[in-house]
């Protein structure tokens, strides 16, 4: 579907068309990648003996160093060609793939997992800054959807094909290939993206940038709703498989396959709800009403579909689980929509990265704290209530926190 870019000549047009889909296949790749080590787990500890503590360290690796680079990687992108700093990143990130796959000892698979961390959190920051320069408004949350679609897509073909692939070939194989084969990403990236050089602002060229940014109510709102959204996504993909096979008694290969229909249905319900939330400004609609409508309802009913989905009977709550990823779609293919427009070019980046870094903090609360309630309790219920305040907050932070979705005035 085209976007109606009107500053662009049409061939422009369709060059940032490819971009967009380009954005959205990196985005497909950095998932699988963030993810296989958990697919691998079982296969890795038995041939390299590794404790389960270890196996745990490794796991959650990737997100000490994924959320301690992404202000630095937001700063970069600012400051410098997204084109590049984005390219690096990815070469980083596939590279540290690839190598993963040719490792045999666990100090030098925690330090693949570390590389991969830093390379992977370019890519948020670069998105927006790619976005917020060559899409407009009215565009934003369909690019943004597609963007969104891959992040589902990304943990569905992992459970459809990366669990078959690995056990037919071996997991090394799969590290490798999946790593070197990605790299051809780069290939059309080069050829494709614009250059992005811009004027650098006083704001940007000091350390008043940070001030800034600290100082907008809307930056904390779009924090906490960025959090909220993340802990419901980060337990699904962590503790959902375990909770459909031990407290629904669920076959393995049936739990897979609910799982990876799930993730279809975030990255369906991201593409159309992103094609109706552009539809609706086109036609009228304020991207305050309209963003911040579709983010807040999106994280608020997912996290209640979910509680439903502990309380319903086999069938139903099956019925629910997926509509609950159809609305986590939806929430986002506008949480970054939001910030770009807040943002503007000059501060996408930056605006990301530190969004992303605090958001992704629920990666590493959601999981334990699950972890402590199971324990403690017996059962998820209290999980499910848990993770619904949280929801709930969230929707509450986009409609309350965040203020009107227009592009703040930084050098006032």
């Amino acid at each position: 579907m085209p976007f109606p870019i009107e500053s662009e000549s049409s061939r422009g047009s369709r060059t940032i068309n490819r971009v967009i889909a380009l954005l959205a296949l990196a985005a497909l790749i950095n998932y699988i990648d963030r993810g296989n080590l958990s697919m691998a787990a079982s296969l890795l500890k038995d041939e390299l003996g590794l404790s389960a503590s270890q196996l745990g360290i490794l796991l959650s690796s990737f997100f000490w160093t994924y959320s301690l680079f992404l202000p630095v990687s937001g700063w970069l992108a600012d400051r410098f060609d997204a084109k590049w700093v984005m390219a690096f990143g990815f070469f980083l990130w596939s590279g540290a793939t690839a190598l993963t796959g040719g490792l045999h000892a666990f100090a030098a698979l925690l330090a693949a997992r570390l590389m991969l961390g830093i390379g992977e959190s370019v890519a948020y920051p670069c998105y927006a800054r790619t976005l917020v320069r060559h899409v407009p408004e009215v565009g934003r949350g369909f690019a943004n959807a597609l963007i969104a679609a891959g992040v589902g897509c990304g943990p569905a073909l992992g459970m459809f094909f990366g669990g078959t692939l690995m056990a037919r070939y071996g997991w090394r194989p799969f590290f490798i290939v999946l790593g070197l084969v990605s790299m051809a990403w780069l290939i059309p990236w080069f050829a494709w993206m614009p250059r992005g050089a811009a004027a650098v602002s006083p704001v940007e060229k000091s350390g008043a940038w940070f001030l800034k940014l600290v100082m907008q109510r809307s930056m904390w709102g779009t924090c906490g709703g960025l959090f909220g959204a993340n802990y419901v996504l980060y337990f699904e993909i962590t503790w959902l498989p375990y909770y459909l096979v031990h407290e629904r008694h669920l076959s393995m290969g049936t739990m897979a396959r609910i799982s990876g229909v799930g993730y279809l249905c975030y990255s369906a319900g991201a593409v159309v709800f992103g094609w109706i939330s552009d539809r609706w400004i086109a036609a009228g609609g304020t991207p305050t009403l309209v963003r911040k409508t579709f983010a807040g309802a999106g994280a608020g009913i997912a996290g209640l579909l979910l509680l439903s989905c502990a309380l319903a009977g086999p069938t139903a709550s099956v019925i629910l689980l997926l509509l609950a990823f159809a609305a986590g779609g939806m929430c986002g293919s506008n949480i970054w929509a939001i910030t770009q427009t807040l943002a503007g070019p000059r501060m996408a980046g930056r605006w990301t990265g530190l969004q992303n870094f605090l958001g992704n903090l629920a990666g590493v609360i959601a999981p334990a704290v699950t972890g402590f309630v199971v324990d403690y309790t017996g059962r998820f219920f209290v999980a499910f209530v848990i993770m619904a305040i949280v929801a709930m907050l969230a929707a509450l932070s986009y409609f309350f926190v965040v203020g009107p979705v227009k592009e703040i005035a930084w050098e006032g």
